[in-house]
């Protein structure tokens, strides 16, 4: 009995089979039908029910094209056994790039030499400063660390010099020490600056994290220095301990209700970027007034929310007074960064706290659909304000 093979199913299968392993997704089931909901829907918008027919629709997954569909006719069915597979493209390309033997998952011991780029003491100790607020190397131990530091390779720029592109592959990270960068993305063709590095920070990790290609351009606007970090290196060490950090914290995560609104793929990208940072009893974790750089999440413990009236800035009767308190899966600090002003409270722990941590860069990146919700809670601080100050010009000014 011959079984035909109908046109454009192995395509279909090929896209999802590449997001499978793009994402790593914990439930496959739950992953399926999100993304061939979405095929579904993208189709729906075009207004075709053929897909084969519409010369190689792709679904957007992520924020990103994914090839899906055949660029065959679909009139011709004399012999599906002769059926070619799309001409290459950059999607294509993509698939040899998950094919990568690395398994996050796999705990035994690299046998792939170290990479060691020598470097003199001065250039060591500038090194170690650049590093020493990046998020992603948290989680690595000390000889991890070293390591990384080990492999990290010195890169001068120049002014309007393209670090990376928006659709190149990804083959180093960057870790910055000086200068300022322009972030660069395509839309409709045309180039819209989104955000900016200014002397500090790190970029080209998602690409090298889930395979795909860059997301954005990254320009200098002037003359600075780079840390670049290989791609086999960054994998080795930075991926393997975010597949443990994931196992660690998707739950919370997924507990999170601000968080119930991204998708699951969105949620995995968080977990990636989260730090972690513990406070003892009476520790001021952020302080009122001082400028915004990351956002935190209570993952155990309990958090005071406190502050001054700054119409009372002038008074000796000007108090701290507790605006609230945050407990397992509450968040905090998001405030200055969604008004991009100072910091409007203080945050102080009570009894030993732990949160988890997102820098300011990845807030603006992962989090950007959530900031209507961050948005929506305004409203409710003022009233908090209004009750305990008679005015809610604290919060706006």
């Amino acid at each position: 009995m011959s079984i035909e093979i109908p046109v454009g199913l192995t395509e279909l299968l090929q896209g999802y089979t590449v997001e499978v392993l793009r994402q790593r997704p914990p439930d496959l089931v739950e992953f399926a039908v999100q993304y061939f909901t979405r095929l579904r829907d993208t189709r729906s918008q075009d207004g075709s029910g053929a897909t084969a027919k519409s010369g190689g629709k792709g679904v957007m997954f992520d924020g990103e094209p994914m090839q899906t569909e055949s660029n065959g006719d679909e009139d011709d069915d004399e012999d599906d056994s002769d059926f070619e597979p799309p001409p290459p493209s950059r999607f294509n390309r993509r698939v040899s790039v998950c094919a990568e033997p690395l398994n996050p998952d796999d705990d035994e011991e690299d046998s792939e030499p170290r990479v060691v780029h020598p470097k003199t003491d001065e250039q060591r100790c500038r090194l170690q400063e650049a590093c020493k607020d990046i998020l992603l190397f948290k989680a690595l131990d000390q000889e991890q660390f070293s390591q990384v530091l080990d492999a990290m390779f010195e890169v001068i720029v120049q002014p309007q010099e393209h670090v990376i592109n928006q659709g190149d592959d990804g083959d180093n990270f960057y870790v910055i020490e000086r200068g300022v960068y322009d972030i660069v993305v395509q839309k409709d063709g045309v180039g819209c600056c989104v955000g900016q590095y200014d002397n500090k920070g790190s970029f080209g990790e998602l690409a090298l994290m889930y395979n795909t290609p860059r997301a954005a351009t990254i320009i200098a606007k002037q003359e600075g220095a780079l840390w670049g970090l290989d791609r086999a290196t960054f994998r080795r060490l930075i991926v393997k301990n975010n597949a443990k950090k994931r196992r660690m914290y998707e739950s919370f995560i997924e507990s999170v209700p601000l968080l119930k609104s991204l998708e699951l793929s969105e949620r995995m990208k968080i977990v990636d970027v989260l730090g972690v940072k513990t406070f003892q009893d009476g520790e001021r974790i952020i302080m009122q007034g001082d400028k915004a750089d990351c956002f935190y999440f209570v993952e155990s413990g309990e958090v005071k929310i406190m502050m001054k009236s700054k119409t009372k800035a002038d008074r000796q009767d000007n108090a701290e007074v507790e605006i609230t308190r945050c407990t397992r899966g509450q968040y905090f600090g998001e405030l200055a960064l969604v008004t991009n002003k100072p910091r409007a409270a203080s945050a102080y722990a009570i009894g030993d706290v732990k949160c988890l941590v997102i820098d300011v860069q990845a807030f603006e990146r992962l989090l950007g659909s959530c900031k209507e919700i961050m948005k929506r809670n305004i409203v409710h601080y003022e009233e908090q304000l209004v009750a305990l100050f008679g005015s809610s010009m604290d919060l706006r000014d």
